[in-house]
């Protein structure tokens, strides 16, 4: 009677719980007549990519009710036998366990743990510890390496025989066993919907009522690697409710930020703002490395806090000597995923990685160079100091370190004064040495960033015009973005006219349709344009011109040139010679880089254009379009377009952007 009861209670533990759980999790757990026999069956997990053909059962293909008896009647030769009673005392316990534990320590892979289970019968708490012991053994292993003692381990003949024995214990393991054990199975691969796994899972959701902080947090770990299933969906519930009445208790800060990772980006906005404040009565806590994965944290949940964002940052700020190229890297990579700018983080990261050249690698300087242009950030002195010394050694970057820098420089349309040419130059030389192994959208791609650079090289230019490379191209499925390189590139060779070995013109035939999207008047803009030209007398307003096309102008202002003398001879002299024709831009925030009024490429590029056919470009952003007063915005677009009135504006709302 007494373990009956004791069973009812294990087997109901939601009832203590005022948040009426129970029915939710019992309704979304498998039953344990569902279980699939097999529990995975092949070995075509990620860690093995489907290397092994042969099919494993980690489980006896019984009924599983048998053996749930076996759970609660364990062999007495086995486990029973040695195991420790909470009557011994801490030193009989070390001298029982010590020589299996020195034993298992001297272990370096899985299958030198299997091989020892195989001499020596563990003990319930000795399955766990061989478990977490065969997954960390592989943590500091090359990929291949422990793709190999994986391939070993699933072969070996005592895994099968640990995996049931570790299915017949759990009832009898302690709380932290039974997490532990459950994340060393997951990440060692043993697939998620075999019997062993699901077993654990539903003990996990028995006793989850049971579980302190710590176990908590590392179920929350090993749910985090688990594809969505019933029993997985049903635990993840649970762990939100428990996380939510617990909240206000939890102490650990790297406990909340594994269960703020799990509840992840599904969780409602008034728990993600509870978290939020817990996080932030915690910030006196916060270690470097806390610090680093509460921002990745926040991205992984999709919320984005800018208290905890600041304090974070200005950590990460303060101590960038003492964090390596993943963690930083992954700071960024998560800065990017919320869309959080803080000039003054980016700059000093730009300036220690800069400072620090030679202890990063190339590939990893690549990386660096590449997350700040997703983040639309110019790292000056990162991007200084890297084109010196691609200058000085332009054959160290391999075809995709190539593409990949000239993406970035391109994008940014970083100016490298006295050191352009020298790095151009370098650069081009390196793709030359590539163009036997380039395909035709890597060499398109190539010259289309050059030619943003306003750079020429005839071989590489040569080469993509070159009839076979544009059937080549023609031929392949690309994405409609080709057509666009493709015109651009035409663009630049009739209107930059570079001085080539021989004159080159991109056919009509992979320019494709030109029909442009004519995109909709901007009507703040277009009032305020008008506004500007209600008082300026022989002006006239052209709205939505396209100019080559392939460019649109939101609006042109066409104005008599002022001195008579340009006028005298009017036979001579063109309509557009005789008069001054301003082509007003409006340019989304993406279209510079951030905190600059410096365009990026696609708009650098426009404005140039536009210069050689005869027109100012006057760029306005969307702050110059803020939901201001009409009057307001009008003194803005004035002092904008006729830079003589621009003392009638306020001069911090004047901006007079010019490349």
């Amino acid at each position: 009677m007494r373990w009956s009861l004791q069973f009812c209670c294990r087997r109901f533990p939601w009832k203590r719980l005022s948040v009426p759980v129970a029915a939710s999790i019992r309704e979304a757990s498998l039953s344990r007549n569902d279980l699939i026999p097999v529990w995975g069956g092949r070995l075509n997990q990620n860690c093995l990519s489907g290397t092994l053909s042969a099919a494993r059962f980690y489980s006896d293909d019984r009924n599983h009710n048998e053996n749930l008896k076996e759970s609660n009647s364990l062999p007495s030769e086995h486990s029973l036998s040695t195991d420790i009673t909470p009557d011994q005392t801490s030193s009989e316990q070390r001298q029982r366990r010590s020589p299996f534990l020195e034993l298992l320590h001297q272990c370096g892979s899985p299958s030198d743990v299997l091989d020892l289970t195989c001499k020596y019968s563990p003990t319930i708490r000795q399955v766990s510890n061989c478990l977490n012991h065969m997954w960390s053994s592989t943590k500091k292993m090359s990929d291949g390496q422990r793709h190999y003692e994986l391939q070993l381990m699933f072969e070996h003949p005592e895994f099968e025989n640990l995996l049931q024995r570790a299915m017949r214990s759990v009832q009898h393991m302690c709380n932290d066993d039974v997490a532990y054990s459950l994340l060393s199975m997951v990440n060692l691969g043993v697939p998620q919907r075999s019997r062993v796994i699901q077993t654990f899972l539903r003990t996990c959701q028995e006793r989850l009522n049971d579980f302190d902080e710590k176990t908590v947090s590392i179920l929350a770990s090993a749910l985090e690697h688990m594809k969505d299933g019933q029993n997985v969906d049903a635990l993840k519930e649970g762990m939100r409710l428990v996380v939510e009445v617990r909240l206000p208790g939890i102490k650990n800060v790297l406990a909340l930020q594994t269960m703020m990772r799990l509840l992840g980006k599904d969780a409602p906005k008034e728990l993600k703002q509870k978290l939020e404040r817990k996080a932030l009565s915690m910030t006196d806590q916060f270690s470097l490395p806390n610090a680093q994965y509460m921002i990745s944290t926040m991205a992984k949940m999709g919320f984005h806090s800018k208290p905890l964002l600041k304090i974070c940052g200005g950590k990460i700020k303060e101590n960038l000597n003492g964090i390596p190229f993943n963690r930083l890297y992954n700071v960024l990579k998560s800065c990017k995923e919320l869309l959080y700018r803080d000039v003054d983080l980016l700059t000093s990261i730009s300036d220690h990685v800069a400072s620090t050249l030679d202890i990063w690698t190339n590939k990893q300087l690549v990386f660096f160079l590449s997350v700040f242009e997703d983040l639309l950030f110019c790292p000056t002195s990162l991007m200084e100091a890297y084109s010196e010394k691609v200058i000085t050694n332009p054959e160290a970057l391999t075809l995709k370190d190539l593409l990949c820098v000239l993406k970035v420089y391109s994008s940014l349309n970083y100016d490298l004064q006295h050191q352009r040419q020298k790095f151009l130059d370098s650069l081009s030389h390196a793709l030359s040495s590539y163009l036997s192994k380039m395909s035709g959208l890597e060499l398109l791609k190539a010259v289309y960033c050059l030619c943003l650079l306003n750079h020429f090289p005839s071989a590489l230019l040569e080469q993509l015009l070159n009839i076979s490379m544009l059937e080549q191209l023609a031929s392949a499925t690309l994405p409609k973005s080709t057509e666009r390189m493709f015109q651009r590139v035409d663009l630049c060779l009739r209107l930059d006219r570079p001085p080539l070995p021989q004159p080159l013109t991109v056919p009509s035939s992979a320019l494709g349709n030109p029909i442009l999207n004519s995109p909709s008047v901007n009507l703040r803009l277009s009032k305020a344009l008008q506004s500007v030209l209600a008082d300026q007398a022989n002006a006239a307003l052209q709205e939505m011109l396209v100019v080559e096309n392939f460019y649109i102008i939101d609006g042109v202002i066409i104005k008599p040139l002022p001195n008579p003398t340009c006028v005298m001879e009017t036979s001579s002299i063109s309509p557009a010679e005789s008069s001054q024709r301003i082509a007003v831009i409006y340019a989304p925030n993406s279209s510079f880089c951030y905190g600059t009024s410096v365009p990026r490429g696609p708009l650098a590029l426009k404005v140039r254009h536009l210069k050689i056919l005869g027109y100012t470009p006057v760029l306005v952003t969307e702050q110059h379009l803020q939901p201001l007063s009409e009057e307001e915005r009008t003194d803005i677009i004035r002092g904008l377009i006729f830079p003589e009135h621009a003392s009638k504006t306020r001069p911090h709302e004047v901006e007079h952007v010019r490349s």
